[in-house]
């Protein structure tokens, strides 16, 4: 449990990524989203002036659009019926895309969970230029008790091994207590394609790039069958 003085330090951080993201990283509209607009990193946002002044500065993922983020807020955009009058949340929210996209599609309540006080920050500047009321979370809900939500939106959380193991077990444990998962991804190494129900698809910019895309999907993360379930079995 987080200590009121790492608390406060948190906040600090969160305050201060604030004043330099609203200073230097300019409104842009987004790809293939013309109703959303984020604060997005450019050559002149500087943010190397960050990882200069925090020792504890990480990939600043929330500073770019990654595909798996713009097909699902595409997709939820697109199909409103799928959010509109339930409560959502954006698991590794980053710029919080998804969760704006959730709460403009009428989404009731939208949680955006990240681990990264920058990602927090982003998301309420985020949220004030739509004009949307989003909840930002410092946490990793991975971990504990399962959030009070009835859809779980994740946008590209599969890019690496350990991540997509801690995610598939939260989700997992998401559908035993009846609450649905979205996925958008851009068809990454370590995501599990045999749990997946392809819903849409897009072709879409990735990871920041302006000119080159690839295809993504929406998908619908589904429960193991009684053949995954033994062969989980069988390994353990």
């Amino acid at each position: 449990m987080e200590t009121p003085e790492n608390a406060e330090q948190s906040l600090a951080r969160i305050e201060a990524a604030k004043d330099f993201i609203f200073a230097n990283l300019p409104v842009l509209p987004v790809p293939s989203i013309p109703e959303i607009r984020l604060h997005r990193a450019g050559p002149q946002s500087g943010l190397w002036r960050l990882a200069e002044q925090d020792p504890e500065f990480g990939s600043p993922y929330w500073a770019h659009h990654w595909g798996g983020g713009l097909v699902l807020a595409r997709y939820l955009l697109d199909r409103p019926d799928v959010v509109a009058g339930r409560r959502v949340l954006d698991l590794g929210a980053g710029s919080g895309i998804v969760g704006i996209a959730a709460a403009k599609a009428g989404a009731t309540e939208v949680i955006a969970a990240d681990v990264d006080p920058y990602a927090i920050a982003a998301i309420g500047l985020n949220a004030a230029i739509n004009g949307v009321t989003i909840l930002p979370v410092l946490a990793d809900l991975t971990k504990g008790e399962l959030p009070a939500t009835d859809i779980v939106c994740v946008g590209d959380l599969f890019y690496e091994a350990g991540l997509a193991e801690r995610v598939t077990a939260f989700l997992d444990r998401c559908l035993e207590q009846g609450i649905d998962v979205l996925i958008g991804d851009p068809w990454r190494a370590h995501l599990r394609q045999s749990r997946l129900r392809l819903l849409a698809e897009y072709t879409v910019p990735d990871f920041g790039a302006a000119t080159s895309s690839r295809p993504s999907g929406v998908f619908a993360f589904e429960s193991k069958t009684p053949r995954q379930s033994r062969g989980n079995e069988d390994q353990s």
